[in-house]
């Protein structure tokens, strides 16, 4: 077994910290899984991993190791980018993560990113904002799509892109279901008056949880939901067959366009805007692929598919 393969199993444990997990995602078996590990810990003789009946943790001396090996593996990918990228096709793998609020945008963008550049092998994961913000630095992800001003607040190499703002519906069951699908309804409403309703929101870990919760907090109001969820497909569905209303941005009401059942008002006082962009680590070797995504960020024709799916539906009232 190669040394390039032994680290990729201890970044896979490390990322999903269970044996049975970690072997699964690496299409082997528990038992290679755990005897690579016991490998490379005889080789750098200490323990990287506190056992006990199950995966407890990373040893300090683990961590080391661990971070060690994203580099050497990061290394690794920008090398055998090098040598098989031409200047207009690269060639490669990309690691992209986003948090739950924006995955519709993020799976567009892979998508339409991989269509333009089919050498890309590309994964997208739906990750909270801590763990993106680590992913970056630690070189477990290439690139992001959340909420850049959490980065105003920390010493951070990494950089960002601005994609689009995030605006806040009320999304609740229509009156009328014949039409075609969601309707939108210009007049917006309060967020004290959506404070009186049966709300089903994100569970309180979750970023998007705290802004909504900063909201109801500045017009002097504090929610108990009747449903919490980390779950954003929880969030449509339980309004759409239950008695609940929901709060979501714009790009998740986008995506439940195609149900009449429902309606989305935007809110109002406070004006809630959110800044979303893209994250990456700063770096004078970008990989060939990173450059690609950042070209298509950038991109006239991907800005303009961005307001047609973000929930820049206020333009449409």
């Amino acid at each position: 077994m190669s040394l390039f393969t032994s680290l990729r199993y201890l970044v896979a444990l490390h990322e999903l910290k269970h044996f049975g997990r970690a072997a699964q995602a690496c299409h082997i078996t528990q038992p290679a899984l755990s005897n690579a590990i016991r490998s490379l810990e005889e080789e750098f003789g200490t323990a990287i991993v506190k056992r006990g009946r199950t995966f407890q943790s990373f040893t300090p001396e683990g961590e080391r190791i661990f971070e060690t090996a994203q580099r050497v593996l990061h290394e690794q990918e920008l090398l055998q980018q090098d040598l098989h990228s031409a200047s207009d096709q690269p060639v490669g793998s990309l690691k992209l993560g986003a948090v739950p609020s924006v995955m519709p945008i993020a799976a567009r963008f892979s998508a339409l990113l991989q269509a333009r550049y089919p050498g890309l092998s590309l994964v997208l994961r739906s990750m909270s904002s801590p763990d993106i913000e680590a992913g970056l630095e630690n070189l477990s992800l290439d690139m992001a799509l959340g909420y850049t001003d959490r980065l105003k607040s920390r010493a951070s190499k990494i950089a960002t892109l601005a994609q689009y703002t995030e605006r806040y519906f009320l999304l609740r069951r229509s009156a009328k279901s014949e039409r075609t699908g969601l309707h939108m309804v210009a007049r917006p409403v309060s967020w004290a008056a959506a404070a009186q309703l049966p709300l089903c929101l994100l569970t309180p870990e979750m970023h998007n949880r705290a802004i909504v919760d900063a909201a109801f907090i500045q017009v002097g109001v504090k929610v108990k939901p009747v449903i919490e969820t980390n779950s954003i497909l929880t969030l449509g569905l339980s309004v759409l067959v239950g008695e609940v209303c929901s709060i979501l941005p714009g790009a998740l009401v986008g995506v439940l366009q195609g149900y009449p059942e429902l309606e989305a008002v935007p809110l109002c006082e406070p004006d809630v805007l959110t800044p979303i962009g893209f994250m990456y680590a700063v770096t004078d070797r970008p990989s060939h692929a990173l450059r690609a995504a950042l070209e298509l960020a950038q991109d006239a024709t991907w800005s303009q598919h961005v307001r047609s799916h973000t929930g820049m539906l206020h333009d449409r009232l």
